[in-house]
């Protein structure tokens, strides 16, 4: 696995900066073009959908993750 890169997005109107590993940004990118949404729109999703206590970097490798085996 490869080092984690930093991208910016938008969230509720604010830029933010999420460090996931290129492979975990290459599957949530696939994940929003089969959902029709982009990768802001996917990320408000998961932001919305996630515990107060859980990173929002973390809340996006669980959100593959579980995709990954519902695919299954």
């Amino acid at each position: 696995m490869s080092r984690p890169a930093k991208h910016s997005v938008t969230l509720r109107g604010h830029r933010t900066s999420i460090s996931l590993e290129p492979e975990f940004w290459s599957a949530f990118r696939d994940i929003a073009r089969r959902r029709s949404l982009s990768t802001n729109a996917l990320v408000s999703v998961v932001d919305e959908g996630r515990d107060p206590d859980t990173g929002l970097a973390s809340a996006i490798r669980v959100y593959v993750l579980k995709s990954a085996l519902s695919a299954d």
